[in-house]
């Protein structure tokens, strides 16, 4: 699953770090999860984390013997329902697009 769009406008890092999260919402994830998940060195995870801490869109959990990170509820997306009645913007396009 990937971060709410309207916070995907962001460094790749970070928009990596949140679908890693957002992937792993409930659990939370290490630094070294991550590090290995986002694909990039220490000092960039630490910078990304530093910017998403002050923005608002994670929290660390350090009352256990591993610190964990977990996104913000606004920046995970809410999980689809199976609703037949429900059209994708996709869906809605194709219909309207004259080909």
């Amino acid at each position: 699953m990937r971060a709410k769009r309207e916070y995907r406008n962001r460094a790749e890092t970070e928009v990596a770090v949140l679908d890693a999260l957002v992937d792993r919402a409930d659990d939370g994830m290490t630094v070294f999860e991550l590090r290995a998940e986002a694909e990039v060195d220490i000092d960039e995870l630490e910078e990304a984390l530093a910017t998403l801490k002050e923005d608002g869109l994670i929290d660390v959990d350090a009352e256990t013997s591993e610190t964990v990170i977990k996104p913000d509820e606004r920046v995970v997306p809410e999980v689809p329902t199976d609703d037949a009645d429900e059209q994708s913007i996709g869906d809605w396009l194709r219909e309207r697009m004259p080909f």
